[in-house]
C-alpha cells in the first residue's frame, strides 16, 4: 500500500512563500504513472482539492490558488512538491498530498499557517 508523508510547512507571513514535499513510499516504479495531488483541509470544513500533476506533467489548479502556487514531481524520488507564493492568510489549512481520485490512505499533513 502507498503511503505519503508531508513536510515543510509553518508560520509564515502574508506574502511569503513555502514549499512542501510529499515522499511517496511504496510506490516503486510505478509512482510516475500517478496523477497526484494537493488538497488541503481546514477544521470543520471539507477536504479541498488544491492542485493535480499527470504523469505528463500537465497541471491543473483551483482558481483560489492559480498563479500563486506551482505543483511538480520528481519521480526518481517518487515525490511530490508544492511551491507556495504570495501567501494568503485563506491559504491557512493542513496540507495533505494523495492520488488525484484522492483513493490512497491519508498521511498526517503538514500545517501551513499565514498570520502575522
Amino acid at each position: 500500500q502507498v503511503q505519503f508523508v508531508e513536510s515543510g510547512g509553518g508560520l509564515v507571513q502574508p506574502g511569503g512563500s513555502l514549499r512542501l514535499s510529499c515522499a511517496a513510499s511504496g510506490s516503486g516504479i510505478f509512482f510516475s504513472t500517478y496523477l497526484m495531488a494537493w488538497y488541503r483541509q481546514v477544521p470543520g470544513k471539507q477536504r479541498e482539492l488544491v492542485a493535480q500533476i499527470r504523469s505528463s506533467g500537465s497541471t491543473n489548479y483551483a482558481d483560489s490558488v492559480k498563479g500563486r502556487f506551482t505543483i511538480s514531481r520528481d519521480n526518481a524520488k517518487s515525490t511530490v512538491y508544492l511551491q507556495m507564493s504570495s501567501l494568503k492568510p485563506e491559504d491557512t489549512a493542513l496540507y495533505y498530498c494523495n492520488f488525484g481520485s484522492g483513493a490512497g490512505s491519508w498521511g498526517p499533513g503538514t500545517q501551513v499557517t499565514v498570520s502575522s
